[in-house]
């Protein structure tokens, strides 16, 4: 990691490498702020994002676990803006041209983002890219409900359960959280799972003592290349003012702030041998593929990830390519846009976190690289 560091396309990261419970290596690398010369400590906090997915499905699944709700329950029957959605028609030009959906939504759809909801984030030009951001789907500055009311007059992109679209799903999870448990879905993470597994620094706003803890974001010299050399600091990801002060919205699907030891505490509690917030045999639900045979992961611009399934909260690697560790199948991982990464290998026993602030820095090459480096020293 020094060398990303040393040529400018990382300004810092904070990893550890665990082989079940035991940590085999934790290191912090460069700069936390590189214009005030602040090296990076493993106290700093991280902008999660979309880390934050796998605390709300963690969120889900206790809530499946006392028989609170069902996987293949609808979505409508617990927030009733999401009961009756229509579904874009093949090649459709308007946002009218819909039919109605076959199925409805249910929360394993939900979970496994092949519910059809988009992101109006990855791809720009679309018909729903375009829509999601008129109607500001994702708006910082109004509560989930508002969410809900949004997506109640957009079509789903395809039939519930059909394809696979990155998407406000978890967004929609975590207002299910509020719904079905009656708490703010914050109050819900720190009494359920934050005070559980000692994670003090996680939070959607942090006091105004630990902001200066908060590291600086970064976004690289070109937004396609992620190899060109070059930084500079942004303060708008995910928005102006984040994590320094409340906002309305809590996002399940990409609002909190979290350091290394707390995502450790996190990912170690999904690892048999330590202290957990869910039953086995929910952890290895979660940690297997949910899609049908044949379907893969997929994203607007890159296409099929040949390779990848989901569970419920994250990526299951089929078939390692050849740019994953060749005896990483079966493993359980995802990361958010800034940067930050976590996997799990059940079949190794590794585990892995990679803390980063670098804007589009979700499986950018510095975490490829680090991973086959991490199997590598471990002996796989």
């Amino acid at each position: 990691m020094q060398r990303y560091v040393d040529q400018d396309i990382l300004a810092g990261a904070s990893y550890a490498i665990l082989r079940g419970q035991d940590i085999l290596d934790m290191q912090c690398v460069g700069w936390a702020d590189k214009e005030s010369n602040t090296h990076l400590r493993t106290d700093h906090i991280f902008r999660a994002m979309s880390n934050t997915k796998l605390i709300t499905s963690m969120a889900v699944m206790l809530l499946w676990e006392e028989g609170r709700i069902h996987l293949d329950e609808p979505i409508g029957k617990f927030i009733a803006q999401l009961a009756d959605l229509k579904v874009l028609k093949p090649g459709a030009s308007r946002l009218d041209e819909t039919e109605p959906a076959r199925s409805p939504i249910t929360i394993r759809h939900l979970l496994t983002h092949s519910s059809g909801l988009s992101y109006g984030l990855l791809d720009p030009g679309s018909l729903l890219f375009n829509a999601y951001n008129e109607r500001r789907v994702i708006n910082p500055h109004k509560p989930l409900i508002s969410m809900m009311d949004a997506l109640s007059d957009l079509p789903l992109m395809f039939q519930p359960g059909a394809s696979w679209e990155y998407s406000v799903a978890t967004d929609v999870l975590g207002y299910l959280v509020e719904v079905v448990s009656g708490q703010d879905l914050e109050q819900f993470f720190k009494s359920r799972i934050f005070d559980v597994l000692g994670m003090e620094d996680t939070a959607f706003t942090l006091p105004p003592e630990k902001h200066s803890r908060l590291a600086t974001c970064y976004a690289g010299a070109d937004g396609m290349d992620p190899m060109k050399p070059g930084l500079r600091p942004v303060d708008t990801v995910p928005w102006r003012g984040a994590y320094l002060q409340p906002f309305p919205l809590k996002m399940g699907g990409g609002g909190l702030a979290t350091t290394l030891p707390d995502m450790v505490a996190l990912v170690r509690s999904l690892v048999p041998g330590g202290k957990s917030v869910l039953k086995p045999e929910t952890i290895t639900a979660m940690m297997t593929n949910q899609l049908p045979e044949g379907r893969n992961i997929q994203f607007a611009r890159f296409g099929e990830i040949r390779g990848k399934g989901y569970g419920l909260g994250g990526a299951v690697t089929l078939k390692p390519s050849a740019i994953d560790p060749r005896a990483s199948t079966g493993e359980f991982q995802w990361g958010g846009l800034a940067g930050t990464h976590w996997w799990i290998s059940p079949q190794t026993g590794l585990v892995g976190v990679l803390m980063a602030q670098r804007q589009m820095g979700f499986w950018n090459p510095f975490s490829f690289e680090f991973k086959q480096l991490a199997y590598r020293a471990a002996g796989h």
